[in-house]
């Protein structure tokens, strides 16, 4: 599996911003260079779920997460809504691939018809047309039809549609655990390095 170096993460309105925030960090401990989009409502999400303020302006966000992760070797950049000159705004950027988590049904829509009302919007639709990875991590339930209409219409273009749904035979003892097996998923399709959990079939001996 290639390693993808460089990393588009997106952020938008669903619930599961720790998904976000946890893939954000690994992604930086793996030394990846990671550009990082967000949504006016992900601010709202941020806020509710883990009591972060995300600031309006691009730029105070980036000063901030660069504060919060400045222990980690990797390289963080965050690009606003109508940042058009943004590198992942074209086909000639440097991204590798590109996550969206979480992923809301409206973004997926958004991107499944081709829309490109915004940067996240747009450089989706980027990562797509330049057969990069895409990785999208809808957490919604149950699914209209609709929904699954989109996701397969993706599917059928070459995403990954990655659900946040995590699995329980690894025996998870915190929401950290739940957490960290989702975010694991992520990072092995984009071919980090990890030690969140370990592997089925693996022993700890």
């Amino acid at each position: 599996m290639n390693s993808y170096q460089t990393i588009t993460l997106a952020l938008t309105g669903a619930s599961g911003m720790p998904y976000a925030l946890r893939l954000l960090e690994c992604l930086l401990d793996a030394n990846r260079t990671v550009y990082v989009l967000y949504s006016q409502v992900a601010q709202i999400v941020a806020k509710q779920e883990l009591d972060l303020a995300f600031p309006a302006s691009s730029r105070e966000l980036q000063l901030q997460l660069r504060e919060r992760y400045a222990h980690l070797p990797g390289r963080l950049q965050v690009f606003g809504r109508e940042e058009w000159f943004a590198p992942i705004a074209s086909g000639s950027g440097v991204a590798d691939a590109m996550v969206v988590c979480p992923c809301t049904m409206g973004t997926l829509a958004a991107i499944a018809t081709g829309m490109s009302d915004n940067l996240i919007e747009r450089a989706a639709d980027v990562t797509l047309k330049e057969q990069r990875k895409l990785i999208l991590v809808p957490r919604e339930t149950p699914f209209s039809a609709i929904h699954l209409e989109n996701m397969l219409k993706l599917a059928r273009l070459g995403a990954v549609i990655l659900p946040a749904n995590p699995g329980f035979y690894h025996h998870p003892g915190s929401v950290q655990d739940l957490v960290d097996f989702v975010v694991a998923r992520i990072l092995d399709h984009l071919g980090a390095p990890h030690q969140l959990m370990t592997r089925w079939g693996a022993t700890d001996n």
